[in-house]
Parts: structure tokens; sequence; C-alpha cells
């Protein structure tokens, strides 16, 4: 038998949980959260530092207090959520594959799903650096892990390979346990997290950042002896006369977040190659009608607060999906999103109404990828990334040949989300142009004045 709910959610951590309260409080009233851990909370259970719900909550959280906000909510709207529960496949028509110990195998059909699955940490495997295999090397967040939820010491002297913000935490985390921090190496030119961390976890600490460095060897037998470190040229090739063997007994790897999209390709939803997440629209919507996806499932986010803005926008939709009846009215439209090659090359079908928004000069990604201007709400947002360190950052979207919007920025780095308010007055110059041309294109891009 196929068990049927209006919305299943895949994930409980803060974008699935943000994202089910929304719908909740929005009118749907069958939910299923699906969560392959034995608790809610994602990967805030684990970050026990502050510095969460600034912007959501106006007051500084630690991750498990934060988490904790959510999942009262969940128990006080009676939302059903499944723990220790593995989804294992899901279909463009939202049927739902999912197992665990009490109920076997189950499948599960849902009117709108709405994908969280998160990100997960880049392992060595991925960077291919030369020597032994021993142990004493470990992801930033498996060191977290360790120290924060299982009360084990990875080691006492310490290298942190990545200056993103999970491997900065994790300099600071170390040092308060007594271990010996000796440098966080970058391989770009620029620190990859948020300069709030690098202050109050490298610098508060005496913690040197050297920037165009990388670990090009590494030693040891069974237990992790010494990293081989160098500088690296334009290219980020080494400079061999700059190689320094420095002794420790831990490696942290802290070199990138993949979004977790192993569930999305399978119910046949498009990926940007630029994001590694789903292409969504305004709403937050797939390639698929009435999958929806948010989180760091999409892209990867700086702020967990973000994360839940987008999982209510998210939550929202899909309840305006549901209860509008547009499951059933959008069976087998054609109105969808579709890839070919770049993110460049992105097409709305050739429908009116449907504008593409890309990356242009200076800028990595952008989410969402298309805009329907009549679905999009005043002061939603676009996002992006920053390819490199900009001063006096003039940002612009352009849309058939002319400037829609432009302001300067002091500064705009690729380690901090930049956003864009789409007003009214520039939503309403998208739809103008939207309806009366096949391929609306908006570009953003920015450069330094």
């Amino acid at each position: 038998m196929v068990r049927e709910v209006d919305l299943a959610v895949i994930g409980g951590g803060p974008a699935g949980l943000a994202a089910a309260v929304e719908a909740k409080k929005h009118g749907v009233r069958d939910i299923l959260i699906l969560e392959r851990e034995s608790e809610l909370g994602g990967i805030l259970q684990q970050c026990i530092h502050t510095g969460f719900g600034l912007r959501i909550f106006g007051e500084e959280l630690t991750g498990p207090e934060y988490a904790e906000r959510f999942i009262t909510q969940v128990k006080e709207l009676n939302i059903d959520t499944r723990l220790n529960s593995m989804v294992i496949d899901i279909s463009g028509d939202k049927i739902i594959t999912y197992v665990n110990k009490k109920e076997g195998l189950v499948n599960l059909k849902a009117k709108a799903v709405v994908l969280a699955m998160g990100c997960r940490e880049r392992p060595r495997g991925a960077l291919n650096i030369p020597g032994t295999r021993p142990a004493g090397i470990y992801t930033a967040g498996t060191a977290q892990r360790f120290i924060n939820i299982e009360g084990y010491m990875p080691g006492k002297e310490v290298v942190i390979l990545g200056s993103g913000d999970i491997g900065l935490i994790m300099a600071r985390r170390m040092t308060l346990e007594g271990a010996k921090v000796k440098m966080v190496c970058e391989l770009m030119p620029y620190p990859g997290g948020l300069n709030r961390n690098i202050v109050q976890c490298l610098h508060d600490y005496s913690i040197p950042l050297r920037l165009s460095c990388t670990v090009v060897e590494i030693h040891g037998d069974k237990r992790l002896k010494g990293v081989t470190v160098a500088n690296v040229d334009k290219n980020l090739k080494p400079i061999p006369e700059t190689f320094e063997y420095v002794e420790c007994d831990t490696l942290l790897l802290s070199v990138g977040l993949i979004p977790e999209n192993e569930l999305s390709k399978k119910a046949g939803i498009v990926i940007d190659p630029a994001t590694a997440g789903p292409i969504v629209n305004e709403s937050m919507e797939t390639s698929v009608n009435g999958i929806f996806a948010c989180g760091n499932v999409v892209h990867v986010h700086d702020l967990v607060d973000r994360v839940t803005e987008e999982a209510m926008l998210a939550g929202r939709s899909a309840a305006r999906y549901i209860l509008s009846g547009e499951d059933r009215k959008r069976a087998g439209n054609s109105d969808k999103v579709r890839a070919a090659g770049s993110g460049d090359n992105v097409l709305t079908a050739g429908m009116k109404g449907m504008a593409r928004i890309v990356a242009g000069e200076g800028v990595r990604y952008v989410v969402p990828q298309v805009i329907r201007p009549g679905y999009s709400a005043e002061n939603s947002e676009i996002l992006f990334r920053v390819k490199d360190v900009y001063k006096n950052a003039r940002i612009s979207l352009i849309c058939l040949g002319e400037e829609i919007y432009t302001s300067v920025r002091p500064k705009a780095v690729p380690g901090e989300m930049q956003s864009i308010k789409l007003t009214g007055n520039i939503i309403e110059k998208i739809k103008n142009m939207a309806e009366s041309h096949n391929d609306v294109k908006i570009v953003v891009q920015v450069n330094s004045i």
C-alpha cells in the first residue's frame, strides 16, 4: 500500500524544520518530516558555539538552542516525523520510498515535496594530497562531532587545511580544549569564511592564517606525524622553494561542502553545475512541478538564518501549490526549467512571462535561476557569491541591455553571501520585458570602481 500525505519534507535539519512549520502555519494539514538521524536538528546539534539567530530571533543562540526553537514548534503544531528513516528513492511524480526498522520499506505519495537534505563535507579523496594514510586526518565537521557530541579529542597538535567557517570555528574549539593549532592554510589568496569568524576564531587566539598556501604531502605510519606545506603561485601550483615540514598529529580538512542531491537526480531534477544544487525559481520550486528545495541542498549558505528564510519561502510556496490545487492543474504541464550545459544556457522552455538569471562578470553563481515576475513578492531576493575580493563593489542587474538595478558596496568577498532585494519597481520592469520577449536574461555582475 502507498500512504498519501499533503507534504513530505526530506530532512529534519534547520531547513526542513522551518519549511514544515511555515507550511503548517499556512494551512497544510498532513505533513511528514523524514529524518535519517535519531533526532531532529541536523548539524546544529553539534554546533555548540553562539552566533545563530540574530536575523530570525534578534538574539544570539547556540546551534542546539536555535534548533530547539523549531523542534518545539513542530511538536506544538503536531507535525508528524519519522526519525531513523532513510529515504532511498524519489520519483518525478512525487512517490517517496523510505526505510526504517519499525515500518520496513514504505512508499509515500505526496502532493508536494520539500527537499532539505543539506550538504556533506569534501573529503581528502577529493584533494589528491600525496603521502601515506595514517590516522589523524579528519574533516572539520567530523572533529566537531567527536568533541561536542562524542566527547573525544581528535589530537593535540593541529594543522587545518582550508579556511571555511567550520574550519575556523574548529581552530578556536581545539584551542579551547588545550590543543595547539599551528596554522590554518588556505589555497586561495583570500579567506573562505565569514570575517567575524576570522577575527573571533583566529585573531583572538593568535592562530596564523596562511593564504595562498596548501598541504602538499602527508607523513606518518599508523598516526600522522607531520605535513609538508607550501605557498602556491597565481596558477595555484606549489612553489618548490617554499616547502616546509610542520610537525603535527592531526590534520583537519575544511575544504568545501557539497550539496546532497543524489535523491534530486533520481527525481529527474535539473542540477546547476555552478551550485551543484537544483535550479529553482523565485518560489524555490525545482524543474519538477511540486518539488521544492531549500537550504544547503540548493547552495551552500554562510548563515543558518538565511537557510531558515529560504526554507520558510519554500514552505509557503508548497502550501500555495497544494491548497490552490496547482498539484492538479499543473500535472503534465511543460512549465519547467531545463538546462543544457552551463548555467548561461539555462532556458525557460521558450515561455513568455519568465526570466532566467545568470552569473555575469565577477559572479560565481546566482539563486534563484528563474523568476516568474507574477509570482515574485516585493523584497524577495537574488542571492549570489562573487569570485574574488572587491572593494567599492559596483553590483548591477542588466536585462535586455538595460541596467535595471545598481548599488555600490564597500566590500564584497567570496566567503559572504551577497543579496539584491527585488523591489516592486524592479519586478514590474522584469515582468514587462518577460511578457514581450521569449528569452529574457537577467545578468548579475560585479566590478570594482
